[in-house]
């Protein structure tokens, strides 16, 4: 049997390799025509670099593709993608009449979860559009975050602080999209209103700010008083102690020590990630 490539073995978990349709040959890839082939309508990517479908077209011109596409059988003899939007996208622009498939049937959860692996795999999703995938696998298919993560490949952690990007304003999620500011900017505004969100965005662009200046220009904003230098130097074995609680909880979590004890802050961001604690800690 041929080797598979691509999704890896995220999308022999989701669909075992027995449930591979080829219409003719061994090695279970056929030809279908590009125009029976319909865009994945749980595709979370919405744009794809224009440059990049022309380089590929050309590739496809000289060589043909190499790498099957993955499709389920649809209604009335149409094909929907799985995997390889892209592929696709540049072999109709190469002006190719057919292309070579995998048929494999597909449920709607596999279909978004194998869209998703491909895209985070390929690291072809803004950090938003990721967010809306996981948000729909959450939401639509009651996946908890930690089944997302194992899904995807991530950290439990890595998902539901994506997921919470959704929570940011809609201009502060643009200049994420536009790659004005980083993951690490976003999440430092979220506990702002919308409005200090703009006000802060402003000066983050404007005047090339830090994750940590945006952190420090967030607390002011929302009232909080900075912690002064004296009181943030803590021994580095109370640092590792933290960093050891967080990993091993995948959450994050504040320690603060004395000599007569201390207290342990463990935060959580959903109903799941509150489930998925109690599990680890009881």
């Amino acid at each position: 049997m041929a080797k598979r490539t691509g999704l890896g073995k995220g999308l022999d978990a989701l669909i075992p390799a027995g449930e591979t349709k080829p219409s003719g040959g061994g090695s279970g890839v056929t030809q279908v025509a590009v125009d029976l082939i319909q865009r994945n309508p749980r595709q979370p990517r919405e744009k794809f670099d224009i440059e990049e479908l022309e380089n590929l077209a050309a590739s496809i011109r000289e060589h043909g593709v190499i790498q099957p596409l993955i499709v389920s059988p649809g209604k009335n003899g149409i094909y929907i993608l799985i995997a390889g939007e892209r592929r696709l996208q540049a072999s109709r622009k190469a002006g190719l009449k057919t292309v070579p498939v995998v048929i494999r049937s597909a449920t709607d959860q596999q279909l978004l979860e194998l869209a998703l692996i491909e895209n985070v795999q390929r690291a072809d999703l803004n950090a938003i559009e990721e967010a809306e995938a996981y948000q729909h696998l959450a939401k639509e298919f009651k996946m908890s975050h930690e089944k997302i993560a194992e899904r995807v490949g991530k950290n439990r952690s890595t998902v539901a602080n994506t997921i919470r990007l959704l929570d940011a304003s809609a201009s502060v999620k643009q200049a994420l999209v536009d790659g004005r500011i980083t993951e690490g900017h976003a999440r430092a505004m979220l506990t702002l209103s919308a409005k200090a969100q703009e006000s802060l965005l402003n000066q983050v662009v404007n005047l090339d700010l830090s994750v940590r200046q945006t952190e420090a220009l967030a607390g002011k904003y929302s009232g909080k008083k900075p912690v002064s230098a004296k009181k943030t130097g803590r021994s580095p074995n109370v640092n590792d102690v933290e960093r050891r609680i967080s990993s091993s909880l995948g959450t994050k979590v504040a320690l603060k020590h004395g000599k007569k004890g201390g207290t342990v802050t463990i935060y959580y961001y959903s109903d799941e990630e509150l489930d998925s604690l109690l599990e680890k800690l009881t």
